[in-house]
């Protein structure tokens, strides 16, 4: 194994840099759910997507959201569980997508399934309200009236899953620019 390799992980363990990432980002997830904000303006989509585009392990990124939504929901309240699968489903759907698309290498292909998590997430939890908790007629009718009155929520979803997935891909990509560029300064340096 080359040093540079090594230093990626630790012990030549690949699961525990895996680990410390997914740990900030649940708590990230956590703290934001349980804090008072726009409803569904959350990270969970974005950290899923991040989770998935860094873990060298991989399918553990299917771990952070729905870890981060038991953990959240454990301290504001549980509600309906048939709700709540689809919810928990939802919420993973993000690492799931990405774990089929492969590597996140293009922005095109990275806001793609940030769309589509969107999407996803507010068709099925709909759904799941009016299959599920008796608020709406079960007819076209109260499906349609579901679906409309969720709107609002749908515009949270997309606006804090794209801004969310920049700050967490942003944030990455500044690091990365400013390491290299260290990296440089110290190597030009050491020539003069």
């Amino acid at each position: 194994m080359n040093p540079m390799s090594r230093a990626h992980t630790w012990r030549g363990s690949p699961i525990v840099p895996d680990l410390l990432l997914g740990a900030a980002l649940i708590g990230l997830d956590v703290f934001v759910r349980v804090v008072p904000h726009a409803w569904h303006f959350t990270p969970l989509a974005a950290s899923a997507l991040f989770a998935a585009a860094m873990f060298r392990v991989r399918i553990l990124s299917l771990a952070v959201p729905l870890i981060a939504m038991a953990l959240s929901d454990s301290m504001m309240g549980f509600y309906d569980w048939r709700v709540m699968a689809v919810v928990y489903v939802a919420s993973a759907a993000p690492a799931a997508m990405a774990l089929c698309v492969g590597r996140l290498r293009s922005p095109l292909v990275l806001l793609s399934l940030v769309g589509a998590s969107s999407i996803v997430f507010f068709l099925a939890t709909n759904f799941a309200v009016w299959a599920f908790d008796g608020m709406y007629t079960h007819d076209l009718a109260g499906l349609s009236a579901c679906y409309v009155a969720a709107l609002p929520f749908f515009k949270n979803t997309i606006a804090g899953d794209l801004l969310w997935t920049c700050v967490l891909f942003g944030a990455y990509q500044i690091v990365r620019t400013l390491l290299a560029s260290n990296r440089g300064d110290r190597a030009s340096g050491a020539a003069a």
